[in-house]
């Protein structure tokens, strides 16, 4: 049988129409289309799809279910390694990881693993109600701080294998920033709500409202019985560029705007969280943040909305399908440049130039692209005397963001680098202090979700064998 050359295209809203909404973009594949995309896998006996996928998952083997009818039977493989296969299969960058290895993309498109991983687990998820085998209690307490993707899979693992895990979260609801930066339009938060109540049926408690650092500290967990602790508390502190006007009112952080967004759900008319509801919106980044917050603000009414970037689109590092998207949606893109000051105005009626009160518009300066830096990446020279405005009504800045400081303050022999990150061996994720382990955002900076669950797979299996070796 001849092999279709191309992935099968994943069905989606309507442009127009979903611009308009907070509904899911992407709608997944058919049990028909899901079927015929698994047929495309080669099924290689070296699997380089597996070592290219952080958590290494059987992907060969899943999709060899999938070619057999058999939609819980891949499921199964996909959990023995994932704790989030919904949650992945909708934002994980397949397309540099798994896909990017996938030997049939030598000559042609690789097999559509992501999108054939969530087909599986919305199946699972619409179909499958039964009960599961839990482990033999080990009668040993572990302390997760935090629930994102790291602290999610870290938890999941190690209530696999019998140790009674309490997950510590400081919001109200669990998930970290699946919950408060992925817009429901990427990322139902029902599908996050199923992902964790999947954990919960293996025995993981999850206890909100906690901030640690504060309510309690990593010492005082210790002394509750907790025999190790695992610290995944992401990035959560954002970046400004320290540019004039950047305390004008209708500047947000990208944090800000999709946290009250998100999870605070101001969309919705009877939210009591209040939000911008700007007709002009500047947002200043090329990553994912940044789309997300650009398609946001446009789901929110405003009528132009533009990505100021300060490289080129090849150099974008937002992944291609969420820029594709932006583009259908009406996103505007001001590539190679660099903004340099924000303008504001305190009469609406007049508009003069004001450095209080609100956001007039923002100052932006041309690029061109010189050498590369030491990470490869070519470095944005200004353009003497190409300075322009472009006038909005807010700005949002998606920059980067940083771990936040507060638990570091408050343990004592916990070292961190000269970014935040909590220093942790590569291996294992121990950090300096015995029995705290530590991953994901909160160790590397702002990274991917995937990246986050490898690096809680990793201490799972180091705290496993910390707490054996204890005995």
């Amino acid at each position: 049988m001849a092999i279709n050359p191309k992935k099968h295209e994943m069905p989606t809203q309507n442009a127009k129409i979903r611009a308009k909404n907070f509904d899911e973009v992407a709608l997944g594949y058919s049990e028909e289309i899901a079927v015929d995309e698994a047929m495309r896998c080669l099924n290689c006996k070296n699997k380089p799809c597996v070592s290219a996928c952080p958590v290494n998952i059987e992907i060969p083997d899943f999709i060899n279910k999938i070619k057999q009818n058999d939609y819980e039977g891949a499921y199964k493989i996909i959990t023995k390694s994932s704790s989030l296969p919904a949650v992945c299969g909708r934002v994980c960058p397949q397309e540099i990881q798994c896909e990017s290895k996938c030997t049939l993309g030598i000559k042609f498109e690789p097999v559509g693993i992501g999108r054939l991983e969530r087909f599986v687990a919305d199946y699972h998820n619409k179909n499958f109600n039964g009960d599961i085998e839990l482990p033999v209690s080990l009668n040993k307490k572990v302390a997760v701080i935090g629930s994102g993707p790291a602290s999610l899979t870290c938890a999941g693992d190690l209530a696999k294998k019998g140790y009674k895990v309490t997950v510590f979260e400081a919001l109200h609801l669990a998930g970290g920033v699946l919950v408060y930066g992925i817009p429901e339009f990427r990322l139902p938060k029902s599908i996050v709500k199923k992902e964790v109540e999947a954990l919960k049926k293996y025995g993981v408690e999850v206890i909100t409202n906690v901030v640690i650092g504060k309510t309690l500290t990593v010492d005082e967990l210790f002394e509750m019985g907790y025999e190790a602790v695992f610290i995944g508390t992401g990035a959560g502190l954002p970046k400004f560029m320290g540019i004039p006007g950047e305390s004008l009112k209708g500047v947000y952080s990208a944090n800000e705007f999709l946290t009250r967004s998100n999870l605070m759900k101001a969309y919705k008319s009877d939210s009591n969280t209040p939000i911008m509801h700007a007709k002009s919106v500047a947002v200043v980044g090329g990553g994912n943040v940044a789309m997300d917050a650009a398609r946001t603000a446009l789901r929110l009414g405003a009528e132009e909305v533009y990505i100021i970037y300060r490289r080129s689109m090849e150099e974008l590092p937002a992944r291609l399908e969420e820029v594709e998207h932006a583009k259908e949606e009406g996103i505007k893109f001001e590539i190679l440049r660099k903004p340099i000051e924000i303008l504001g105005y305190n009469n609406p009626n007049d508009k003069k130039d004001s450095k209080n009160g609100f956001v007039k518009s923002i100052k932006v300066i041309k690029c061109e692209l010189g050498e590369p830096d030491e990470r490869g990446r070519r470095l944005p020279i200004e353009i003497a005397n190409s300075e322009y405005e472009i006038e909005v009504d807010a700005v949002i800045m998606s920059i980067g963001t940083s771990p936040n400081p507060l638990i570091k303050n408050t343990t004592d022999g916990l070292l961190v680098n000269n970014r935040g990150g909590i220093v942790v061996d590569e291996n294992t994720g121990k950090t300096s202090k015995d029995g705290v382990f530590a991953g994901g955002d909160a160790v590397t900076g702002a990274a991917t979700v995937i990246l986050a669950m490898g690096a809680g797979k990793k201490a799972a299996k180091a705290i496993d064998e910390y707490l054996k070796n204890k005995q």
